[in-house]
């Protein structure tokens, strides 16, 4: 409808203010038609401010929309029916521009309580609070774990343990440890995890805790499985020919026939036999001696003295042990340092046993190959972690045997002891650390140690 349009109406508007003024020009001009000219002056304030509100029109539906938007009240919408194509255009914009806030805020509840119902859902406790300590979010794995119905503040699980408030606190992104408690007399070793990320302005701690206790008592006895199996190994391989030969050196010197056994007369090759029966068993003993004092050492490395040194002090102070080695079979080694001035946190003294026993280890795999090379590299994470790896190109670890290299005591060597890479694992926990491998047999192997 032309009668609603609204250039229409403007220029109607504008045509009768100008028609106004011209009969207000007129009158002014006659003297005797003052009122009339004051009434028709009101008239003409009123149609000016008239046609101000209707060409502002459009910046009070504007304001209406972006409040609606501001409080998220999606259920306005606009029209202006008769108005014209221009405002027919600008409230379907304005609709489309709403629908799609409502879409989206559709969108963001239903994924809230997808990830609210998947946080509840999972076994592992999780929690995510504020630096003050302010509770922002508790899943019910966490309660059932803890034993409790509400958390406001970190605060309150000081019942739970005295110091686990102030752990979690301290606790930095990446940081992870094994949290022991004793809730209604049943002992939990909880494994906890921490990272942090920021939301609405505000920095935020989100921490997992999982009860492990059945997996470690399971770990423990597998482990406990295997030592036994090698300790009962290295024994028997001991024990058994020191028992044979016993008996053979018993019977040798004693007569038995008799009541009361006596001395036999020996002759020159019954006293060389016994003799050297007498020495193996020594040798064996003293073997067997020597095999106890090397568990002995495994199990009492001593608690790190940390440095904070250069990486390259490390690398350059172990290279130059080992150079007359690597020289002998010809092996070429290449340090690489990221950033050249990288610092590193630990005692240097266990931190070279480790590394002298893997480049030990990758001497022994490449010394035997085409153009042996042996790399050490240094480099930082994203986190922030140091990362020590020593590559080679031997002839690499066999798949069957990689999950049992770290066991005390074994080795696939033929003279070797089996505990460097097991007393190396320990000295690297003690730093709060790991030693992992990667190898591909033919091609070679890399260990990595992470600080």
């Amino acid at each position: 409808m032309v009668f609603k349009d609204f250039r229409f109406l403007v220029i109607l508007r504008v045509m009768l203010l100008l028609l106004a003024i011209i009969l207000l020009a007129f009158l002014l001009q006659q003297a005797k038609h003052i009122i009339t000219s004051v009434i028709l002056g009101g008239v003409i304030v009123f149609q000016v401010y008239d046609l101000i509100r209707y060409v502002e029109r459009t910046n009070y539906k504007l304001t209406h929309f972006l409040e609606s938007i501001r409080h998220s009240d999606f259920s306005t919408s606009f029209s202006d029916p008769g108005m014209g194509k221009s405002f027919d255009q600008l409230n379907q914009a304005l609709n489309d521009v709403i629908q799609e806030f409502k879409s989206t805020r559709t969108e963001k509840e239903e994924h809230y309580n997808y990830l609210q119902t998947l946080m509840q859902h999972i076994s592992i406790g999780v929690i995510a609070f504020r630096r003050d300590g302010e509770v922002d979010m508790i899943n019910n794995a966490l309660k059932r774990l803890l034993r409790i119905t509400f958390l406001k503040h970190l605060s309150e699980l000081a019942k739970v343990k005295e110091d686990l408030p102030s752990v979690l606190l301290s606790m930095k992104s990446e940081d992870k440890m094994l949290v022991k408690l004793f809730i209604q007399d049943e002992f939990l070793q909880v494994s906890v995890y921490a990272t942090m990320f920021r939301m609405r302005g505000e920095d935020f701690t989100l921490v997992s805790l999982q009860n492990i206790s059945s997996e470690l008592e399971e770990k423990e006895i597998e482990s406990w499985q295997r030592l036994i199996r090698v300790l009962t190994h290295e024994i028997m391989n001991s024990i058994t020919p020191i028992s044979s030969l016993a008996v053979t050196v018993n019977e040798m010197l004693f007569d038995h026939d008799r009541e009361a056994p006596s001395l036999k007369t020996l002759d020159d090759e019954d006293i060389d036999a016994v003799e050297t029966a007498l020495k193996t068993i020594q040798g064996r003993s003293q073997g067997l001696l020597n095999f106890v004092e090397t568990y002995r050492n495994l199990t009492r490395v001593p608690k790190p003295n940390f440095r904070y040194f250069p990486v390259k002090e490390l690398f350059d102070r172990n290279l130059l042990l080992l150079k007359p080695k690597l020289e002998q079979h010809g092996i070429q080694c290449s340090c690489v340092i990221t950033p050249d001035n990288l610092m590193l946190t630990a005692d240097p003294d266990l931190v070279d046993q480790v590394v002298i026993n893997l480049v030990l280890n990758a001497i022994d795999a490449v010394k035997n190959r085409v153009n042996p090379l042996i790399t050490a590299r240094a480099l930082t994470t994203s986190s922030g972690r140091v990362i020590i790896e020593l590559i080679d190109n031997g002839h690499g670890i066999k798949p069957d045997i990689i999950d049992k290299i770290f066991m005390p005591f074994f080795t696939s060597k033929k003279e070797g002891s089996g505990i460097g890479l097991s007393l190396s694992r320990q000295i690297m926990h003690l730093h709060k650390g790991t030693v992992t491998v990667k190898s591909l047999p033919g091609e070679g192997t890399t260990f990595t140690l992470t600080f």
